[in-house]
């Protein structure tokens, strides 16, 4: 369930959406009507960011193309400048 929270009622309560963010999930904080930051557990928030792989790891689980595999390359000249 999604709680929404004023910044104002937010520093009044922070306890209480630390506590909610423990429970139920994230807590969303508004500034002038717009969401602004979310109150989740810092198990959630390590979950997220160990989802992602490294930039290595993505490049290295890659699809390899096979050594058959033949490039075809542009058959098009650049246009000729004067200068």
């Amino acid at each position: 369930m999604e709680k929404t929270w004023k910044l104002q009622d937010a520093k009044a309560q922070f306890s209480k959406i630390v506590n909610d963010a423990l429970k139920n999930g994230p807590q969303y904080v508004t500034r002038r009507g717009t969401k602004a930051v979310v109150v989740v557990s810092a198990q959630e928030y390590e979950q997220l960011l160990s989802d992602k792989p490294s930039f290595k790891e993505f490049l290295l689980n890659c699809p390899k193309i096979d050594q058959d595999f033949e490039f075809e390359r542009q058959q098009e000249f650049p246009r000729s400048i004067e200068l």
